[in-house]
């Protein structure tokens, strides 16, 4: 029953890609991704080039003046390596942000009949964002040392567990809107197994470049129409929300 379910929401998503609101949050979701990770990777620089000092002192050779050259620029060039595997976390977690704007223009075509949901604070988005985006890239940060020892399992470990964080995340952010956030975490929690395999769907094309930055916008569109898809009329008529 999930998977039907499943390809049904990622199918309603496919036939609205034309709508505009979805590309100007894609565009929004990675412009901002550039910037962050640009501004990153240039503290990292100044960071590095700060502590080094100007000039140091290594046995044998004595003082020189490159060593924090050589590391400033290390350190972008580290920077621009782990840029391919944080735009992932990064962009998922931003896009996060404008799930309200995608979940509108999902609910405005194809549930006309609901009232307008409960707009979410913009401090709590924030902190959901901020929280979110930390907890994607400090646990792919640890899953590292697990890509590394199980290598021929890396992209299974990848796929498991950024589909769980990400079918947790955006299922609760598509929920909150209509049923709060305490009734969210009881409906995913009901609905676990279903959420991760969708998270695990997403999660898949996140290992292809490119591709991986459209993602999220779709994901966050099927998931709004997987929340919809499963509230079963008892569900609804449990909510203490006159608009359902």
């Amino acid at each position: 029953m999930a998977f039907p379910l499943i390809l049904r929401a990622f199918a309603l998503t496919l036939g609205q890609l034309s709508d505009p609101r979805f590309r100007r949050v894609l565009f929004l979701g990675i412009l901002l991704s550039l910037v962050l990770l640009t501004g990153l990777t240039f503290g990292l620089f100044w960071l590095v080039g700060w502590v080094t000092g100007e000039t140091a002192a290594l046995p044998l050779i004595g003082e020189v003046a490159w060593l924090d050259d050589l590391f400033s620029w290390g350190a972008v060039l580290l920077m621009a390596l782990l840029s391919v595997f944080l735009m992932v976390p990064v962009a998922s977690a931003i896009i996060s942000f404008f799930l309200d704007d995608v979940a509108e223009a999902v609910e405005e075509v194809h549930y006309p009949h609901l009232p307008a949901a409960t707009p979410v604070p913009l401090g709590d988005t924030l902190r959901d964002t901020v929280n979110f985006l930390g907890v994607l890239i400090g646990a792919n940060l640890v899953a590292l040392v697990f890509y590394l020892i199980f290598a021929p399992a890396a992209l299974f470990i990848f796929w498991a567990l950024n589909g769980f964080l990400l079918g947790r995340e955006y299922f609760t952010l598509a929920a909150i809107r209509r049923v709060g956030r305490t009734r969210a975490r009881q409906l995913r929690r009901r609905h676990s197994g279903t959420i991760w395999l969708a998270g695990v769907a997403m999660a898949v094309p996140l290992s292809i470049p490119l591709l991986n930055l459209v993602i999220p916008i779709l994901g966050a569109a099927s998931f709004t129409h997987l929340f919809h898809l499963l509230l079963s009329p008892q569900d609804k008529a449990s909510v203490p929300d006159p608009r359902y």
